[in-house]
């Protein structure tokens, strides 16, 4: 393993740190086990609606070809528009077909025509960029993951439609694939100049900055599992991500917004275009908005109703999202919008047509987000656990699995299930017993002692693999693996067991989270960390995000029992603050200056942005004229240097730390 420590980068962490492996051993093919799994599965899909086909297929223009590929800083393509190729005919062994099927729909790629005046970019990002054409110029709303990326899709559009300048940007809400991509089709000086509008929902720059700081290197570290970023493409590999193919590669940036929307409803006209703006926080995300195109009688829903089932609570890790309300909100837009809207599009996969139809799709999301919620609740009252829960409500109501999408190509209903629970009583289940139990490593050694040792348990393992009880011989593999990372046939017959399930799964991200483990298990980690945006994201955090990310950095057993203050002049932002190093502790006060302090630092924000990120020491800064320390500059350079640091690959497969 490589565990070398990485300085912080201020970026949007969860679109950041993406590993690639040096060498990539074999996959094996579907075993009986699997194959019958599938052939299962695919008996008891819903009936086939080639409306689904018609839809992702309707209004095409012009697509991308591999040649169109380029490649980002590190070498590597920023979108491989070949790589999917594979996914066409009937679904391999080694592919639920229900997410084939959905991967086949996902493929349908580059500029589409929804109705009159709004067009879409589609299948060359995990998320979607529309353009509205208003009076005089053009309406972007969400601008893909990447600045490449969103200047790929404008100049394809530019290609067939006429040239108009942006007059604004919308971000429907506050995650990195909605808005990384900015820079790709506006300059920030026009921004500035007020020649374009930013225009997001209130709470938009404090949820898409610091969600991805705080917990922002073990969010990276999890997202590659998430969306498959270390594996190939192919049959045996990534297929799809359930809400696009995967991520871009590009560079990730942000302008801030220059409009919020604040009222629960608010209706503007922007370049001729009316649009009616419905705040829908605490969804899918923190921050997020519904909109209504009047003229275009259009329902833009963002990422709340899409064509699968999403995430209450991301793989990847945050906090845990309220499906109660998530349902209230798509029932909201129906009441209001639905009896109007002739056309839905969602930031994700395709568009759907049709009155009747777009009442029926929102209904049934309402509904999906309802049942997960009030079930969890009702059973978890009657004393059941997130597990026996998740194995109670194994599938939706009949009315509700017959649709395609409502399936869990994205998000799972046992993940679900399992978040609602955590929402609601946190992740103690009520048994004494998990009060205060053994640590990984510790109960893992234990277990396969009791268990007759590892010989034996590894025999018994390998017979019920040969049976198909690969959720088991996981489970019981990774003890083995915890036991003693270097058991080598321990790691092969694990990573052989993840690697059946992820065959097997329905959601490309439980896919991909499989495949990933496998691959790690058999491969190992190297790292290989791109930067991206970090000045832009850098630029929109407030000093307070700074302070509280070096809070959560201080190592005890460097800063002791010292005691430091310091007062903070921000000259930039005008603002003052002292932080209080004491009992290992670093707090923060907020327009204040302590007579007591140690030092007083006058600096930009930036700077300290710099020094938070370990790119330039105090005693440097300083010399350089970029900072003025009054009184003891040994004591700030003491704070910082009693800052941890966070490495990106982190093991997962294997304890973090052996005790």
């Amino acid at each position: 393993m490589n565990k070398t420590n990485h300085r912080f980068t201020l970026s949007a962490a969860v679109l950041l740190a993406l590993t690639a492996l040096p060498t990539q051993a074999a996959r094996n093919p579907a075993t009986d086990a699997t194959i019958a799994a599938n052939r299962a599965t695919r008996q008891n899909l819903p009936p086939e609606d080639k409306r689904d086909f018609e839809d992702a297929s309707r209004g095409f223009i012009a697509g991308y070809t591999g040649a169109d590929t380029k490649l980002n800083a590190q070498g590597k393509p920023i979108w491989d528009y070949a790589a999917w190729d594979f996914v066409k005919g009937d679904a391999p062994d080694t592919v639920n077909p229900g997410l084939w099927r959905h991967a086949l729909l996902d493929s349908y790629a580059g500029l589409f025509k929804v109705t009159e005046r709004l067009y879409q970019v589609r299948g060359v990002d995990v998320s979607n960029m529309n353009i509205i054409e208003g009076d005089s110029g053009l309406i972007i709303v969400d601008p893909l993951v990447s600045a490449e990326q969103a200047k790929a899709g404008l100049d394809l559009y530019l290609k067939h439609r006429p040239r108009k300048p942006i007059v604004a940007v919308i971000y429907t809400h506050s995650h990195g694939d909605h808005f990384g991509g900015v820079k790709g089709v506006v300059d920030e000086a026009d921004v500035k100049a007020g020649k374009v509008k930013i225009i997001a929902p209130v709470g938009f720059l404090e949820e898409a900055v610091s969600e991805n700081v705080i917990a922002g290197n073990a969010m990276s570290r999890r997202a590659l599992f998430m969306y498959g970023s270390a594996l190939t493409r192919g049959p045996r590999d990534a297929v799809d991500a359930g809400i696009g193919r995967a991520t871009s590669q590009g560079s990730i940036t942000l302008i801030p917004p220059t409009d919020l929307i604040r009222e629960p409803f608010e209706s503007h006209r922007i370049d001729g275009i009316d649009i009616d703006f419905q705040l829908t926080p605490e969804t899918e995300a923190p921050a997020e908005m519904h909109m209504y195109f009047p003229q275009l009688k259009t329902l833009c829903v963002s990422e709340n109703a899409t064509r699968t089932m999403h995430n209450v609570l991301t793989p990847r890790g945050a906090q845990i999202r309220d499906s109660h309300k998530w349902s209230q909100q798509i029932e909201t837009s129906r009441v209001k919008f639905g009896d109007k809207a002739e056309v839905l599009i969602a930031q994700h996969l395709w568009p759907m047509w049709g009155r009747e139809r777009i009442d029926t799709f929102l209904s049934d999301q309402r509904d999906v987000y309802a049942y997960m919620h009030d079930q969890t609740v009702r059973l978890m009252n009657k004393g059941y656990t997130p597990m026996q829960i998740a194995d109670e409500l194994r599938t939706l109501p009949p009315g509700l699995q017959s649709k395609w999408y409502t399936h869990g190509y994205y998000g799972t209903l046992s993940f679900n299930v399992r978040a609602v629970y955590q929402r609601y009583l946190g992740f103690y289940d009520g048994n004494p017993a998990n009060l205060n139990p053994l640590p990984p490593v510790e109960t893992a050694r234990k277990t396969i002692e009791w268990m007759g040792g590892a010989d034996a348990v590894l025999a018994r393992a390998k017979e019920a693999y040969s049976k198909g009880d690969y959720r088991w011989v996981a489970q019981i593999g990774s003890q083995l693996v915890f036991a003693n990372p270097d058991n080598a046939a321990a790691r092969a017959l694990e990573a052989d067991a993840l690697e059946q399930l992820g065959y097997q799964a329905e959601s490309g991200v439980w896919r991909n989270a499989y495949l990933t483990g496998a691959q790690e298990l058999r491969d190992g980690v190297s790292i290989n960390r791109r930067a991206v945006g970090t000045a832009d994201v850098a630029r929109s955090m407030t000093p307070e995000m700074l302070f509280q990310y070096m809070s959560v950095r201080v190592m005890p057993e460097k800063v002791g029992g010292q005691q430091v203050v310091i007062n903070w002049n921000i000259a930039d932002t005008k603002t003052r603050y002292t932080t209080t190093l004491r009992n290992s502790t670093l707090t923060f006060s907020p327009d204040t200056a302590s007579p007591k302090a140690d030092a007083t630092v006058t600096l930009p924000k930036m700077m300290l942005a710099a020094l938070n990120g370990g790119v330039i020491s105090v005693e440097q800064a300083m010399k350089e004229g970029k900072i003025k320390v009054e009184g003891s500059a040994d004591k700030v350079a003491f704070v910082f240097a009693g800052l941890d640091t966070f490495s990106p690959g982190f093991p997962i497969l294997t304890p973090a730390v052996e005790r």
